[in-house]
Formats: structure tokens, C-alpha cells, sequence
């Protein structure tokens, strides 16, 4: 299983960027365009639809179409586990269903002086079978300007809102 990181300082309070990444408008505001991103149903840990926060138990269901080529690719994601204590907050989503064997994706939130450090931390296969798994370190190539935007926006949205 290939592993990829990245890491990032946003000069904006931790319970906003802690805030932000636990909705599905922050999904839907970090997936860059080129994605075509359509989010088709978000249900809560006890089936109620679209809740405000991304608990233990919430399902995401979407589909995407990486710079509108292809069929959409639907994807399944449970959020498994989610801890916040004080001055550090994560969540993890498993993929249920979708183009890949394995994507796990664990986003971890440390306070930092009147800022945040945010951790993005994905185990993840490509697809193929023993291809796939051989070539899986090569998939950094797609995921870094993925997480780097993801970054970059996160920055950008936060960081103005908060004024900095």
C-alpha cells in the first residue's frame, strides 16, 4: 500500500479549519474543478440526510469526472473515525466503494499559536491488481497538485475569512 502526506500551516484559528473540513461544503469547496464533482446524497450516522457535521458514521456518496472525460466514477465514503480534544481534532474516511482497491484518507487539525497545522495522511492502492500495487508510489504524481490545491484553497478561503 502506497502512503502519501502532506502538511500545511493556515494562519487561521483551529476551530474554524476544524469547522470548515467537517462539512460537505468544505468537501465541495476543496475538490478543484477540473473534478466536475457532483455530490449525490451525505446521510448521517442514523440515516438523516445532508447533516451539518460529518460525524462517525456519515456516508458520502459522489461521483466525479476528472476533466470531464469518461463515464463518472462513483465513489463511497464512510468517515470511520472522528476525535476532537483540546487544540487537536481528526477524522478518517474509508472508501466503501469506487475506483480504487483501497483509499483511506485521515485528516488530522493541531492549533499552532492563533493557527493550524493541517495534516492530510492517504493509504491508498491503484487499481490494476499486482500492476496496480507495483505502480502505487507513482500515484503522488495526481495526488500532489490534488492536495496541493486542496491546500492552497483551504489557505486562501480561511485565512481571508479570518482576516490574516
Amino acid at each position: 500500500m502506497a502512503i502519501y502526506r502532506r502538511e500545511t500551516f493556515v494562519d487561521a484559528p483551529f476551530e474554524d479549519v476544524w469547522a470548515f473540513h467537517s462539512t460537505i461544503d468544505g468537501l465541495d469547496a476543496l475538490t478543484p474543478g477540473f473534478m466536475n464533482l457532483e455530490i449525490e446524497r451525505v446521510t448521517g450516522p442514523d440515516g438523516e440526510p445532508d447533516p451539518e457535521v460529518l460525524e462517525t458514521g456519515a456516508r458520502i456518496e459522489l461521483s466525479m469526472r476528472p476533466f470531464g472525460v469518461g463515464p463518472r466514477q462513483h465513489w463511497t465514503s464512510v468517515v470511520t473515525e472522528r476525535t476532537e480534544e483540546d487544540g487537536a481534532a481528526m477524522f478518517h474516511d474509508a472508501m466503501e466503494e469506487g475506483p480504487f482497491p483501497t483509499w483511506e484518507h485521515t485528516h488530522r487539525f493541531f492549533a499552532d499559536g492563533d493557527g493550524t497545522r493541517l495534516v492530510d495522511h492517504v493509504r491508498y492502492d491503484l487499481p490494476g491488481g499486482a500492476l496496480g500495487r507495483a505502480v502505487s508510489p507513482f500515484g503522488r504524481i495526481g495526488l500532489e497538485p490534488m492536495f496541493r490545491g486542496r491546500h492552497r484553497t483551504t489557505k486562501e478561503i480561511l485565512e481571508e475569512h479570518s482576516g490574516t
